[in-house]
């Protein structure tokens, strides 16, 4: 078995590190794997320990390289979806449902608009009244980002108190 032992300076090392963090996508894949081409018989190696790359992304880099076809990729259709977009109703029936328990602000400060109902309760009313099924709607934690984003916030409706009585001067 042939090995060849094969030492990077640590100049050398920073130089190819901070080239690679520079570039992005399939040039900084062209350039992890002419490193390693260059570097080579056990290049792969070398670069993963030394240099800290996944040997994957330079395996993908020479099969670009050496076919001459470059890997396209799809970042913005990766990740999950919204809620709105498996259930194009929701932000209405949500809606429907806090307008009727929603007050202003009492001072009338701010346009913030107070609800007595929880998220959990939001989610039961939605199964209850527009029959959505458990599995069918997001979480109780989503039902509270959404209910934020429409600009609901959830303290409890502070009804009008009777002043306290002071002592007379």
């Amino acid at each position: 078995m042939l090995r060849v032992l094969i030492e990077l300076t640590d100049s050398a090392k920073k130089l190819f590190n901070e080239t690679a963090s520079q570039l992005k996508g399939a040039a900084r894949r062209r350039f992890q794997a002419q490193v390693v081409m260059e570097l080579g018989y056990g290049g792969q190696l070398l670069a993963q320990k030394e240099l800290g790359w996944d040997r994957n992304t330079i395996r993908k880099g020479i099969k670009e390289l050496t076919t001459g076809i470059t890997c396209v990729d799809n970042y913005s259709l990766k990740g999950r979806w919204k809620a709105e977009e498996h259930l194009p109703t929701l932000l209405e029936d949500i809606k429907k449902l806090v307008d009727s328990q929603s007050q202003t602000d009492p001072s009338f400060k701010s346009q913030r608009l107070y609800t007595r109902l929880t998220a959990s309760q939001v989610r039961k009313l939605l199964i209850e009244k527009f029959d959505y099924s458990d599995e069918q709607l997001p979480t109780e934690e989503t039902i509270r980002v959404k209910l934020n984003y429409l600009g609901y916030r959830l303290k409890r409706v502070a009804k009008v108190l009777p002043q306290k009585k002071f002592q007379q001067t």
